[in-house]
């Protein structure tokens, strides 16, 4: 039986005893698995085992688990998480059986990746589905995200205009679990009642005297001096050249995947789009594939990864320095685009 997830209370302890999360948005699944368990506990669930499948994973596990006798409790959880997907002969056996002969005294929670076509043309999958409650929890769309966020923000009395939900849709790119994260801390930092865009910004932001989203901006439009001037300053402020360094590769690994889906024809937007860029992240990027090449960006990604080697003391070299050198050569290659576009206009 499937369900939307918003009908899983409906489904819960003592009424059901098997329940089948699939897919690819870990937040959801671990809200779900954590209101499964609650309500299996407050109907006596004490006992609970956790299994991984994994290469050369023993099924026999499962059956041992269910036919012991529990010491401690009339009711017990069984979880069992399958990454793969693919259970394998034995495994599929074993599923289809907890499936078709479910054990009155546990709850099973079976978590699986987004289905594929293999797996929901599966029996196993098949009788998952038809002798118990499956839920497919994938990514929210972006366009529906800041309805969710403002149901989110809801729950902590606290809520914000389109213009802001949409501002943090758009920073978290879509990931449900940046997003809980920066609404936990919206709840943290303001009282109850409505949020103001501003104060949204500069909690999302960090409000920081210098933050790396600003460095990679600068960087992208052609400013050298500021693209330095903001190094030094997170520099002297603390931060790691680790922390500063990983938000400039999610920013370069998409923009190569734009650039390699331009080249075999498809249009920028959908490229931009199927890369997940979204907002301001994607005008740079949309600036970014003007000037730079393929080869550029591969050498780009390559430097960060020797400069996370120097950071981490396992390379030689100055870490900072390098990433001086490698935001401000960038910027020097997008100022110089920017003047013979300006010199082409001017002719």
């Amino acid at each position: 039986m499937r369900i939307q997830a918003a009908q899983l209370a409906q489904h819960l302890p003592p009424g059901q005893h098997l329940f089948v999360l699939a897919g690819d948005e870990p937040l959801s699944i671990t809200e779900a698995i954590d209101q499964i368990r609650a309500a299996a506990r407050q109907h006596g669930a004490q006992e609970r085992a956790s299994f991984t499948v994994e290469r050369y994973f023993n099924w026999g596990q499962i059956s041992q688990f269910l036919q012991s006798f529990s010491l401690f409790a009339e009711q017990r959880i069984l979880e069992i998480s399958l990454p793969t997907g693919k259970p394998g002969v034995e495994g599929a056996k074993a599923l289809q059986q907890l499936a078709e002969l479910p054990a009155a005294d546990t709850t099973i929670i079976i978590s699986l990746p987004a289905p594929d076509r293999d797996m929901t043309n599966s029996a196993w999958f098949e009788a998952l589905s038809q002798h118990g409650v499956l839920l497919i929890l994938n990514q929210v769309p972006l366009p529906q995200l800041p309805a969710w966020i403002g149901q989110r923000l809801g729950l902590q009395q606290q809520t914000a205009d389109e213009a802001a939900r949409r501002f943090i849709a758009e920073q978290v790119e879509g990931n449900l679990l940046a997003a809980h994260q920066e609404i936990q801390k919206l709840g943290l930092l303001y009282p109850p009642g409505p949020l103001s865009e501003e104060a949204i910004r500069q909690c999302v932001l960090n409000v920081a005297r210098f933050d790396v989203s600003q460095l990679g901006a600068a960087m992208l439009q052609g400013d050298p001096t500021r693209t330095l001037r903001i190094i030094e300053g997170l520099r002297e402020e603390g931060e790691t050249a680790v922390a500063v360094m990983n938000p400039l590769v999610w920013l370069f690994r998409p923009l190569l995947q734009v650039r390699l889906a331009m080249q075999n024809g498809q249009p920028i937007q959908s490229a931009l789009t199927q890369a997940r860029l979204f907002g301001d992240r994607q005008q740079l990027v949309k600036r970014a594939v003007e000037f730079l090449p393929q080869k550029h960006i591969e050498a780009a990604l390559q430097k960060l990864s020797d400069i996370d080697r120097m950071a981490k003391g396992v390379g030689d070299g100055d870490a900072w320095l390098e990433l001086s050198r490698l935001c401000t050569g960038i910027a020097r290659m997008a100022a110089s685009k920017s003047a013979r576009t300006a010199g082409a206009r001017a002719r």
